[in-house]
């Protein structure tokens, strides 16, 4: 039976950083006492915030600490410990598992924040169970875990960056992209652009299309359309059981599950249609995926 282990989950995001003490064992972990504060862009901030997280952390422990756990966004070298590249946070091939371990003290496990979620949702979330399986957080962004034969993939899974063909442009310099049109923030951005009314985000487009506002009819139908043909796409390459759909955007509930469904039965030919299912975790999920990579790190040593 593996011990229990007390360590410190942190997932950096685009917007927010959020750390936690987390117990538990490989095959699931809480979170004990959580923080969160503000992103700073630069991989030197980042350090220094991580850091800052930590120590406050490991000060209010009843245990002591045998690890952190440390996920980011954008392209990762999980086993050199490097992030190598963020558009939005502004670094290039930072050492960021070497930096926080000498900052620390502690022995650090490094990955990516969406990989990270998926192994939360594989291991104690609504993956379980699930061989092959794709876990999509939809939030200012849009990427994919894949799990394949039971185990997360290390492949980038950027499925929010795949053509649908709508040809509207998006910030990564391509055009059609899934995320340009069913990302949260790009709902918000193109119902603001139709309509030059405001909105503080997905959720309140989602709020109008339940009020039976057009244009949020519109808008959401056609990111419903973008993501299901990313979805398509992926089940004709590996024909997962199911898309597990995470993020801010999931919180919509059957108010994206349905049309979505649907779409996906008008478009699917050959494929085999996958289950569509909600992330059980929210957006603690990169937390605990970040807390699950310092355990196995642990209990490989």
């Amino acid at each position: 039976m593996a011990r229990t282990r007390h360590v410190i989950a942190v997932d950096v995001g685009g917007t927010e950083t959020k750390a936690a003490l987390v117990t538990g064992t490989p095959t699931g972990v809480r979170p004990v006492t959580q923080r969160r504060r503000p992103t700073r862009p630069t991989g030197d901030a980042v350090v220094e915030d991580v850091t800052a997280l930590v120590d406050e952390l490991r000060a209010s422990a009843d245990h002591p600490v045998d690890a952190v756990g440390l996920v980011v966004p954008g392209i990762v070298d999980e086993a050199a410990g490097v992030g190598v590249y963020s558009a939005n946070l502004g670094w290039r091939d930072h050492p960021f598992r070497k930096e926080v371990e000498a900052a620390t003290g502690l022995p650090t496990a490094f990955g990516h924040d969406v990989r990270a979620g998926g192994l939360a949702e594989l291991r104690q979330g609504n993956a379980r169970g699930l061989a092959n399986a794709v876990i999509v957080p939809i939030g200012t962004g849009i990427a994919a875990a894949l799990v394949l034969d039971g185990r997360v993939s290390s492949a980038p899974g950027e499925v929010g960056h795949v053509d649908v063909g709508h040809g509207d442009p998006c910030g990564c310099g391509q055009t059609g992209c899934v995320e340009a049109r069913a990302s949260s923030a790009a709902i918000a951005r193109r119902y603001t652009k139709r309509t030059n009314r405001q909105v503080n985000g997905a959720a309140e487009v989602a709020r109008l299309l339940a009020s039976g506002d057009t244009d949020a009819a519109d808008v959401w139908r056609e990111a419903v359309d973008a993501l299901a043909r990313g979805i398509l796409l992926v089940a004709a390459l590996l024909g997962p059981e199911a898309v597990v759909l995470g993020g801010g955007l999931a919180l919509a509930g059957p108010l994206l599950t349905d049309p979505l469904g649907a779409r996906l039965d008008e478009l699917t030919t050959f494929q085999r249609r996958p289950e569509l299912r909600l992330a059980a975790l929210g957006d603690e999920a990169g937390c605990l995926g970040a807390a699950l990579l310092a355990i196995d790190m642990l209990e490989e040593r």
